[in-house]
């Protein structure tokens, strides 16, 4: 685990740490939610690599904007969505940031910069780029940030987004998530060069690995990326080398295509403990802390289910709603 950067203080050390601790107690009050039938269709978890979303969205402002993947839950929490909103979204609650249309696989939140998830492999690559060339003919001071899966870079979508984006000089981030499989198809199968961060090279602009499940790691380069696309600099890729230690989605095998060894070794280095122990070496922290901490976002996400099954069923009479601008 990286050292934590000297500028970061006691508060902003626990402040990821909290972020992380929200996503993971939000994925896991959802996986029994989807046990028990309380989430219909599909439910891609984010265990295991909260660092990635934490590390990025750390950097932005509200006006910022992220386009994410079918595995958003954390993207959409680290970019302001509350639990609240999140649980009564996937559970078709009126009260959801979608008003109950979306489900899991998408996310909407433009009032905090969410411009929405979506289970098309690759979309946000060109949708970020879309969005950076927006802001930059409007002169608006504004950064696009792209999350996607390793089973994206094969797809057109990221040349074509990349090298868009790198020849405009766009203020885009593009954040590979990459967890080693795109459902159950190992990444190592499917291509010649096992580096993401590699193919940067060949568009001109930066490219960056870093260990997804070290916070400090993703923050630090997420931060250079940041400043630089904010300064006129252009995009940078960025290749989190990450790991889910649940299915692919809720209700999908484990294993039969990795390991239960290899799901084991991974979950030793769950971000989240990692970072308790560096919080703890460097006395910004304490175990009680974490305890506090963690109980004190129980009983938010606690609440959120409270509410979500409290709130009402979308009115039939809106399902006309929102298929056509109003403008």
């Amino acid at each position: 685990m990286t050292t934590p950067e000297r500028v970061l203080g006691k508060d902003q050390l626990l402040a990821l740490y909290r972020q992380m601790v929200r996503i993971r107690r939000c994925e896991e009050q959802l996986v029994k939610l989807y046990g028990a039938g309380r989430i219909w269709g599909a439910c891609h978890t984010y265990i295991g690599e909260e660092a990635v979303a934490t590390g990025v969205c750390a950097h932005l402002r509200p006006t910022d904007v992220v386009f994410s993947t079918h595995r958003g839950h954390g993207h959409a929490l680290a970019k302001g969505v509350t639990p609240r909103e999140l649980i009564a979204e996937l559970m078709g609650k009126a009260t959801g940031c979608s008003g109950g249309r979306g489900g899991s696989m998408h996310l909407f939140k433009p009032e905090v910069g969410l411009m929405g998830t979506s289970g098309i492999v690759g979309s946000s690559i060109t949708l970020a780029a879309g969005s950076a060339y927006t802001a930059k003919l409007l002169r608006q001071d504004r950064i696009s940030v792209a999350f996607f899966g390793d089973g994206a870079v094969n797809n057109g979508a990221f040349h074509e987004g990349l090298n868009m984006a790198a020849v405009w000089d766009l203020p885009v981030l593009f954040v590979c998530e990459n967890n080693l499989y795109a459902t159950e198809v190992p990444f190592a199968q499917v291509t010649k060069n096992p580096s993401i961060a590699a193919r940067a090279q060949a568009y001109g602009l930066p490219g960056v690995a870093v260990d997804g499940n070290d916070v400090l790691a993703v923050y630090r380069a997420a931060d250079d990326a940041v400043e630089r696309a904010r300064a006129g600099g252009g995009p940078a890729l960025l290749e989190c080398k990450t790991y889910r230690t649940r299915a692919h989605s809720e209700g999908m095998r484990d294993t039969g295509y990795r390991t239960a060894e290899e799901i084991a070794a991974w979950k030793t280095r769950c971000p989240i403990k990692r970072f308790e122990a560096v919080l703890l070496a460097e006395q910004a922290a304490t175990a009680e802390d974490f305890v506090r901490i963690g109980a004190d976002l129980q009983a938010e996400v606690d609440d959120a289910v409270r509410y979500a099954q409290s709130s009402p069923e979308p009115d039939p009479a809106t399902v006309a709603e929102h298929l056509y601008s109003a403008q």
